[in-house]
């Protein structure tokens, strides 16, 4: 009896040293944050345009192409999360990460709010977007497409934008981005500092979006770079 025992016990301990090590929490499970773009594009989409994405290790690269429109690669659609990544773009280019933003489909009537009434062609992002930029607007929230303004604006949170927030984005370095949307509340940090902090229910759930913008024709190429880029659902 004692002998089975042991034996039990030895094929035990044998059969933990084999069984593979839980994942860390960068790779994603146990704390609930995700890795994007690690291992390529994955299950994201173009959209809107025809400018191109590529992932190689570890980091996304959007590159314009001559005369496209606003591009988009989109996940989702999610409702609470935060996202956090790192960017550079260049000089000649400004970006940004949409957030519970909407897929215009055909038939669709003028997303509410419009600007001008009309309704949007098949496949156009429109919503919020967290902005990139070296011109003092990064971080801000602005309305893709849509009421072609910022939520700062729209929800007299302009507070925030304060001298700091205007120069917390780097030129031509790696800035972090940290994203934060909960219930009806958008926050965004950038390098650490507050940048938008606004209320608004309109856009309960949606995708999220790494933009290239339109250049004009014989201009460009032009990069924006995102790496290290991590999502939670909340």
């Amino acid at each position: 009896m004692k002998l089975f025992s042991l034996s039990a016990l030895l094929a035990a301990v044998s059969l933990a040293a084999c069984k593979p090590a839980a994942p860390s929490p960068s790779a994603g499970t146990d704390d609930g944050w995700q890795t994007w773009f690690a291992d390529g594009i994955g299950d994201a989409q173009i959209a809107s345009g025809t400018a191109t994405y590529k992932a190689e290790n570890g980091v996304l690269t959007g590159t314009t192409v001559d005369g496209s429109p606003n591009t988009f690669l989109i996940k989702g659609p999610f409702k609470d999360f935060e996202l956090q990544f790192e960017v550079k773009v260049d000089d000649e280019l400004n970006s940004g990460v949409q957030v519970r933003s909407k897929l215009a489909k055909e038939g669709d009537p003028a997303p509410e709010g419009s600007k001008n009434g009309k309704p949007l062609p098949a496949g156009r992002i429109y919503g919020p977007q967290c902005e990139i930029a070296i011109n003092g607007t990064a971080g801000d929230f602005y309305d893709e497409a849509r009421r072609g303004t910022w939520w700062s604006i729209l929800t007299q949170t302009e507070a925030v934008r304060t001298d700091a927030a205007k120069a917390a984005f780097k030129k031509g370095e790696w800035n972090h981005y940290r994203i934060v949307v909960q219930g009806d509340h958008y926050q965004s940090f950038v390098n650490g500092v507050a940048t938008a902090d606004f209320k608004q229910p309109g856009d309960p759930e949606g995708y999220i979006g790494f933009q290239v913008h339109g250049i004009k024709k014989g201009s460009g190429p032009f990069q924006v770079q995102w790496r290290a880029v991590k999502f939670k659902s909340l």
